[in-house]
């Protein structure tokens, strides 16, 4: 089949899916040994949520405690820039921290750059909860912030497993869109977890005990939570079962020249067919945070709590994701949503400047329709590559889906809307939307071609 088709699975797969060990007398069980998709979910959704919670235990920091803590000689608004510049330093790198995990996986195994890549995860993100503020350490704490955000990065390109890709590969022909979203559910599970340690301690502690120590907790608790998290991975990707399936699919890491030089212009695809989602994703979930806190007197956390209320519906509305996108097509859905973004953009000034109200429904329906659209973000770049460029060339793709859509996107719609208004966002959502169908017409015509 063509390489540059989005919807379509590959031939191989199902047979792969359907062949138990009693298919052939006389082989052998580890010969025919499969993974249900099942199983490759649960590791999926684990390892994802907790990335998840780590960024976005620093997103939130950004709105609410970053300004006062290392920019304390800044207005608050460029407290506010500042650190959402340091906030795009982990997505500028992560595609460097997915090289350097490929490197590692050459030379080492998968296990090995897996622990590597979720101990400098877990540690960059409790380095952060250690480092003293501008009062005691000065311009030095903002570098080691910028530090530990740069670690996060390359961790996160360096942790990509595979099992993404795995699971859209074993998943049930007529259940692709179904499994596709399972990839995703990590972020609003993520966020719940964060936001709701957030708002506790916002809400029980003075405002000196939060700035002071309160905020750090949740760093601490990013640490724990990796730790639990890459067990429950490196006991799927070590196994035997695995590194069959893994290998049998040639998930496994290509040389990076070629794949550029031969099927670059798919990890562009790619990356643009899910931007609209991707743009969206930080609009509803650190942005707004930072609006609040900076233009309205709605409560922090109160916003907050109703944030928390967004990601449970963000998580409900993934599975109808899976649910339509299985009837109409992956690519119809991602297609289908970036209008529906589009429409949303339209709305979102008036929503954000609406007050209490506007701004509470500003967030409901965004996170709903980022569980939509984001549910099936996954889905798009798998059978865009030939087998052998398929996990580097995943791997990528996902790296500069978040880098080109959602990196700048909580600095430039607050820089921008605090100088131009609330426009802005409207502007940054419709640019995504319109890539999007760009990037969807582009492979549809690469589609035809072949």
């Amino acid at each position: 089949m063509s390489g540059n088709t989005i919807d379509p699975p590959f031939p191989s797969a199902a047979p792969r899916n359907t062949r138990s060990i009693h298919d052939a007398p006389g082989t052998s069980a580890q010969e025919h040994a499969r993974v249900a998709p099942g199983d490759i979910a649960v590791g999926v959704v684990i390892g994802r949520a907790s990335e998840y919670f780590d960024f976005f235990v620093y997103g939130i920091a950004c709105a609410l405690v970053f300004p006062q803590v290392f920019f304390p000689f800044a207005s608050r608004l460029e407290g506010t820039l500042y650190a959402f510049a340091l906030f795009a330093f982990a997505f500028v790198v992560r595609p460097l921290g997915t090289l350097a995990g490929m490197e590692i996986q050459r030379r080492f195994g998968r296990g090995t750059k897996l622990t590597a890549a979720l101990f400098l995860l877990g540690c960059s993100t409790a380095g952060m909860a250690l480092l003293p503020g501008y009062a005691s350490l000065g311009a030095a704490a903002i570098a080691l912030l910028a530090l530990c955000r740069i670690g996060q990065g390359l961790a996160m390109g360096a942790s990509w497993d595979g099992l993404p890709s795995l699971l859209a590969l074993n998943a049930p022909e007529h259940r692709r869109g179904w499994y596709a979203m399972l990839a995703q559910l990590g972020a609003p599970l993520g966020f719940l977890v964060a936001g709701g340690l957030f708002a506790y301690l916002w809400g029980s502690l003075s405002s000196a005990d939060f700035l002071s120590w309160g905020w750090r907790y949740p760093f601490y608790a990013a640490f724990a939570i990796n730790v639990v998290a890459l067990f429950a991975r490196l006991r799927l990707v070590v196994t035997r079962e695995y590194e069959q399936e893994l290998a049998a699919h040639e998930l496994e890491p290509c040389n990076e020249r070629e794949l550029f030089r031969s099927q670059g212009g798919n990890i562009l695809i790619g990356a643009f067919a899910a931007l609209a989602s991707y743009a969206l994703f930080h609009i509803v979930t650190v942005f707004p945070l930072s609006w609040i806190t900076l233009y309205s007197n709605q409560a922090v956390g109160e916003f907050l709590a109703v944030q928390m209320v967004g990601a449970c519906l963000a998580a409900a509305a993934m599975p109808v994701s899976g649910l339509v996108a299985d009837r109409i097509g992956r690519r119809s859905m991602l297609g289908l949503l970036a209008v529906l973004i589009a429409l949303f953009s339209l709305a979102a000034p008036w929503l954000l400047d609406g007050g209490v109200l506007g701004q509470d429904l500003f967030i409901l329906i965004g996170f709903v329709l980022l569980g939509l659209s984001y549910g099936q973000a996954s889905g798009a770049v798998t059978s865009n590559f030939e087998p052998r460029f398929r996990y580097t060339g995943a791997a990528l793709t996902y790296d500069f889906a978040w880098l080109f859509g959602a990196a700048f996107a909580p600095l430039v719609a607050l820089g921008l809307s605090a100088k131009f208004g609330l426009v802005a966002v409207t502007v940054y959502l419709l640019s995504g939307c319109v890539c999007t169908l760009l990037a969807l017409r582009a492979n549809r015509a690469l589609a035809a071609r072949d």
